[in-house]
């Protein structure tokens, strides 16, 4: 059966305490170990770059450390494939996060070059750590060889899909935390018939929670056929 994707949005207040990490402990460890110093200031100016196929949650990581830090009182300079217009460096930001590298266009990895060799010059003033994320480990990645190199300069860890027992855990630990009771036939009604990764589950979930919410009704899988003929 053919699967279905949603484009619901990002799911609200990415948080690094709220990622599952499955076999992914030691690259959650690290990132939080980087911001958790309270101060704003990343542990160590070493860079780090995350990589693996979609949906093992690089995206959802690198929100979740730029608010951990913007949380802190930093600002951190944020560079994804849609960003048109790349500004230039700003000198105030405590960290550079590159996003979707795999998908820059030749203005966007010269714009992440510049940002990355300004971050960890000294000649700038303190290094700044520069987090990185692509689909591909940074020998494979088809970009200018300057930046390709500078990514995989640091810390690297690759990111692996949750299995679906996983999966399932997350979705009713996510319910219980909303108080909501997440049937195994929704549960499965969504696995078989959505896009299966962790980010676009949550986020259906969430949708499915405001819409049951709104119409006062549990969750089941008439609400969730009810939901997608409305919305």
């Amino acid at each position: 059966m053919k699967q279905m994707a949603l484009d619901l949005g990002l799911a609200p207040g990415p948080n690094l305490q709220r990622f599952f990490p499955g076999s992914n402990q030691a690259a959650l460890e690290h990132l939080r170990l980087q911001v958790g110093d309270g101060w704003g200031t990343p542990r160590s100016p070493v860079p780090t770059y995350l990589w693996g196929e979609m949906g093992v949650g690089k995206t959802y990581l690198l929100r979740a450390v730029a608010e951990a830090l913007r949380e802190q009182g930093a600002t951190v300079g944020w560079l994804d494939a849609n960003t048109r217009f790349p500004s230039a460096f700003n000198e105030r930001w405590s960290a550079v996060i590159l996003d979707e590298v795999h998908f820059y266009n030749s203005v966007q990895q010269a714009a992440a070059f510049n940002w990355f060799v300004n971050a960890t010059s000294p000649a700038t003033g303190a290094r700044r750590w520069v987090l990185a994320a692509g689909d591909a480990p940074p020998s494979d990645l088809k970009l200018r060889d300057d930046l390709r190199t500078r990514l995989g300069w640091g810390e690297i860890y690759q990111l692996h899909l949750l299995t679906e027992e996983q999966r399932r855990g997350v979705l009713k630990d996510e319910a219980q935390q909303r108080g909501l009771t997440l049937p195994d036939d929704v549960m499965d009604y969504m696995l078989k018939r959505f896009s299966r990764d962790l980010g676009s589950l949550m986020q259906l979930l969430d949708h499915l929670d405001n819409f049951a919410l709104r119409n006062k009704r549990a969750l089941t899988i008439p609400l969730l056929k009810d939901m997608l003929e409305t919305e």
